[in-house]
């Protein structure tokens, strides 16, 4: 569907996380150890009190944990699944990846070292990956 539009540039910025299909343990689990991951990252960038940091776990994260543990079938609406499954479906659409730039690459790695040293940026098979300490979080690539 969406190659049929003609797209000059599809971008997919991706939780770094397998929730779509597992079993409830496996993906309670695996919310678990990514929510962990997210949460603590927060907690050193940004003070307690702040009204953005409150907004995005109460009102993004906490909503999405919920949904993603609570719910079954169409009242399940987070479902997140790793790279590797995206890029299967985007090739098998039609799709190629672009490079990534290694300048941006370079100035992303910079800002984010500014915050903490925990946090890592890896690109691996074309995509940026961004994590923190030995953890995924994210996953960034571009198609065309």
């Amino acid at each position: 569907m969406v190659k049929s539009l003609n797209p000059k540039v599809v971008t997919l910025i991706e939780q770094e996380s397998n929730t779509n299909t597992t079993p409830f343990f496996n993906r309670f689990l695996e919310t678990l150890d990514y929510y962990s991951a997210m949460f603590e990252s927060i907690d050193v960038t940004m003070p307690r009190d702040s009204k953005e940091r409150i907004n995005v776990e109460m009102h993004c994260l906490a909503r999405d944990m919920v949904n993603i543990i609570a719910c079954e079938g169409k009242e399940r609406v987070e479902r997140h699944e790793l790279l590797g499954k995206w890029k299967s479906r985007f090739t098998m659409a039609g799709f190629r990846q672009f490079p990534l730039s290694t300048y941006v690459n370079s100035v992303i790695g910079s800002l984010l070292k500014c915050y903490s040293e925990h946090y890592t940026l890896e690109e691996r098979d074309g995509a940026m990956l961004l994590g923190w300490k030995r953890r995924n979080l994210v996953s960034a690539s571009a198609w065309h």
